[in-house]
């Protein structure tokens, strides 16, 4: 037995959105780490239709290539010069193949809070009560600029009056149209042709289609949802906001279902294709951006943006920014560390604080703790870079790689001058500046022999406080001069 499902769901996304004062088409903004329209995209394709139409007209090239990007199979209508929902609707169907039948669905690209589950309750409250039209409602409470559902006594809708139309009595009325339709794909197109665009506007109306309907015989019926955020849309920056935020706080709220501790859910960021593990928690003024995934029990923040990150079960990642990395099993990132694209921390890593990453693969139990840049490397298992160490990959043309074998030591304010390649199992000496490759189980000494030159501060330096502690030292025999002196063997020998 196959289940009904729409015939298609046609996306309104021709509008410019002038209230959004912007040069991005409205319906490209974003929240939730999707465009607007990509919230109405994902929602129709749930919705298990068998075409999704974008209808498209400002900034057409930018809004088509976009929705093609986030949904491959979609199929672009664009409307002409005629303006107005109906004519949208209409432009929307002539891309369909003909003959077809059934029921259309009709959405708008900038309610990013509809859900796929709320499309296919429509379409079956539609589809069971045999109406030609059904429109989704909701109720609010100050439905003032909304146009106003007006019921029969059998419960069908008798019409749609604006409330700049409505009588008094009906503008007490709390339930109003959403604009978002079901319809018989034949009732839709024969109606459609009967609209016209003699109004103040100079548009065609959808709503229209509603009266034409009933006066027709046919049934118009309402599909009346609890949650009326599924209705609204996005007109303005202030309302952009507003969305985004309840958005978040869905997102959050599911998680925590889920299992998910939220610490401070009020400073928590989760994008809409974020996937979280059970028992991961997450601590406050945290974002989790794009295609983010956090392991079981894995500890996130505070004060943390992860974008396109792989986080691993029982990592730790505070106080860090990393876009595009991998974060392995029980490895630990932090605080204040840079992990660009490329970075990949094995199982057990360590990146620690004031460290920056580039292209680097960080094997099973290495470390990097402090105070490096490590950019184009690879980081054997095992292996420790000291503080301070400079991967020096870039010479003012070409970048170059460097390759730190397993259970490797590089000694703190180290430069590698890449490329270079230090074996498995060998040492790089404090303070080198390393050219050349190591060999396995050598030491790498790559700096000047220390020369200290006698009598120079008191030549170079003369009337300094600098050479007035020389001086006083020099006199005392002692190394210092403090309370507590660190005395030469001179001095133990002198006072012996």
């Amino acid at each position: 037995m196959t289940t009904a499902r729409p015939t298609a769901v046609i996306i309104l996304a021709a509008g410019e959105g002038t209230r959004m004062k912007s040069a991005t088409p409205k319906v490209l903004h974003r929240i939730g780490g999707r465009s607007l329209l990509g919230h109405a995209l994902v929602a129709a394709r749930g919705s298990h239709a068998e075409s999704v139409v974008v209808v498209v007209r400002h900034d057409r090239d930018r809004v088509a290539a976009h929705a093609t990007e986030v949904d491959e199979a979609a199929v672009i209508a664009d409307q002409d010069e005629i303006k107005g929902t109906g004519r949208a609707a209409e432009c929307g169907l002539m891309v369909l193949p003909e003959g077809l039948s059934g029921t259309v669905l009709i959405t708008s690209g900038d309610t990013p809070l509809l859900t796929a589950e709320t499309i296919t309750a429509l379409f079956t409250a539609h589809d069971t009560s045999a109406s030609a039209v059904t429109v989704l409602t909701a109720r609010v409470p100050d439905p003032t600029g909304y146009g106003r559902i007006l019921r029969a006594d059998d419960d069908s809708v008798l019409g749609i009056v604006e409330h700049k139309d409505a009588t008094d009595d009906q503008r007490e009325i709390t339930e109003i149209n959403s604009g978002i339709w079901a319809f018989d794909v034949d009732v839709l197109r024969t109606a459609l042709g009967s609209v016209g665009t003699d109004n103040s506007q100079g548009e065609k109306y959808l709503t229209d289609v509603l009266a034409i309907a009933s006066d027709g015989g046919h049934r118009v019926g309402a599909h009346l949802i609890d949650d009326l955020w599924q209705t609204e849309g996005v007109n303005d920056r202030v309302q952009l906001a507003a969305l985004g935020r309840e958005l978040n706080r869905r997102n959050n709220e599911k998680w925590m279902r889920e299992g998910v501790t939220i610490v401070d859910p009020a400073t928590t960021w989760i994008d809409a294709d974020v996937t979280l593990g059970r028992d991961a928690t997450i601590l406050p003024n945290t974002q989790l951006l794009g295609a983010t995934s956090v392991g079981a029990g894995a500890r996130i923040g505070p004060d943390t943006t992860l974008t396109d990150t792989e986080v691993g079960e029982g990592a730790e990642v505070k106080r860090t920014e990393a876009n595009l990395a991998q974060i392995g099993a029980q490895a630990t990132v932090g605080p204040f560390s840079y992990l660009r694209p490329g970075t990949v921390l094995g199982t057990k890593g360590k990146i620690g604080g004031f460290v920056e990453t580039k292209n680097a693969k960080i094997g099973d139990g290495a470390k990097v703790p402090h105070l490096t840049y490590a950019g184009d490397a690879t980081i054997g298992d095992g292996a420790n870079i000291g503080a301070g160490t400079i991967f020096a990959n870039y010479d003012g043309v070409n970048k170059h790689h460097t390759t730190i074998g397993k259970h490797s030591f590089i000694g703190s304010d180290t430069v590698l001058i890449a490329p270079v390649d230090v074996a498995d199992g060998a040492y790089v000496a404090a303070g080198s500046a390393l050219t050349g490759d190591v060999e396995p189980g050598q030491i790498a000494v790559a700096r000047g022999r220390q020369k200290n030159v006698d009598g120079w501060v008191a030549r170079a330096r003369a009337g300094s406080q600098t050479a007035a502690a020389a001086q006083a030292a020099a006199d005392a025999g002692t190394r210092h001069t403090e309370k507590n002196p660190e005395p030469t063997t001179e001095s133990q020998e002198k006072k012996a």
